[in-house]
């Protein structure tokens, strides 16, 4: 499902019209009335707050729409998300309801914190969980400026990440993004996201118990929950466990606590294979990762779970008609979907 909450666009109409812009007009083109601007009780498309956000940066010449517009939201927009977030225990408590519940806010995002590579540290990475994304360089620039600003507000003024990454190349002075982040900031990255330490996520917080447990109870009974052996379900999975290798349907299934031919069974049920699946999850992630960063073909191939260059680049043929190479150059004229 790709909706995400109109506080998702929180500021926007002010921000454009202080740009220059119209924001009505804007707004028109992708098929949104303006009062869904700032509206939590309405969910919107995500594609088209996506396009409008790339649209309004273009119509206004700022590169930086997004993070400004993050400037302009924080904690509040995800509601009662938010409240069970600012009631936790601790920062990792607080980062944990937002993981399990996102879906409240957007069923098209997924937020995840988790051990890092390097040691001491804990990865907060942001990514779509939609099929064929349109582009939406603004949308992860706002995404990660709103979440730069929840840490900030639960962890104190003072946090900053250590490193932050982003798909794409600078839309700007790449200063300006190490002066927004307050951290070095790596371009053409595997994922969009931050690092920082791993103690921050044991900062005590002003919890409040009772209210926790009452907001996290409501959550849960509005959370959208998917089907076991739904197709979304297996594909979240295979998104997240290309890159280990060692990805399978029996992996899967025990993750869904199901038998492997039961899984089978109830996809064949709904018209697919989980072989289809981790194609189809495949040729999304290479037109991403292809359009939005430079991350070198070896490693490319590996994040897919190829076991050599040469398998992505045969894949690439049959997805696309184009060597990996060919559909970079078309994806960053737009050509790849």
């Amino acid at each position: 499902m790709t909706l995400i909450r109109g506080t998702s666009l929180q500021g926007y109409s002010a921000l454009t019209a202080e740009l220059g812009g119209d924001p009505a007009a804007l707004l028109a083109v992708v098929g949104l009335a303006p009062d869904v601007v700032g509206d939590h009780d309405t969910f919107v498309d995500y594609r088209a707050v996506a396009t409008l956000l790339e649209t309004t940066a273009t119509a206004t010449s700022c590169a930086d729409f997004g993070r400004r517009l993050s400037q302009r939201q924080g904690l509040e927009i995800l509601g009662p998300l938010g409240v069970a977030a600012r009631t936790a225990a601790t920062v990792g408590a607080a980062l944990q309801a937002i993981e399990q519940f996102m879906a409240v806010y957007s069923p098209a995002i997924a937020v995840t914190v988790g051990p890092a590579r390097d040691p001491g540290l804990v990865q907060l990475e942001w990514r779509l969980v939609v099929d064929r994304p349109p582009p939406h360089r603004q949308a992860a620039e706002l995404a990660l400026g709103v979440a730069l600003r929840v840490l900030q507000l639960l962890a104190g003024t003072g946090f900053h990440p250590t490193t932050a990454q982003l798909r794409h190349q600078p839309l700007g002075p790449p200063e300006d993004y190490e002066h927004f982040f307050g951290c070095r900031v790596d371009h053409g990255a595997d994922r969009y996201g931050f690092r920082f330490r791993a103690d921050v996520l044991q900062r005590r917080l002003g919890a409040d118990h009772a209210v926790h447990a009452v907001v996290r109870d409501y959550l849960d009974t509005i959370a959208v929950h998917t089907g076991a052996g739904d197709r979304d379900a297996v594909a979240r999975l295979v998104r997240r466990m290309l890159p280990t290798g060692g990805l399978s349907l029996e992996l899967v299934a025990e993750q869904l606590a199901q038998h492997p031919r039961t899984l089978q069974r109830r996809l064949a049920s709904t018209g697919t294979t989980f072989a289809q699946i981790v194609d189809d999850v495949r040729r999304e992630e290479a037109a991403r990762y292809l359009r939005e960063s430079d991350l070198p073909l070896g490693q490319l191939s590996g994040n897919l779970g190829f076991s050599e260059q040469s398998v992505l680049s045969r894949a690439c043929r049959r997805w696309f008609g184009m060597s990996p190479r060919e559909v970079r150059r078309s994806g960053r004229e737009g050509d790849v979907r």
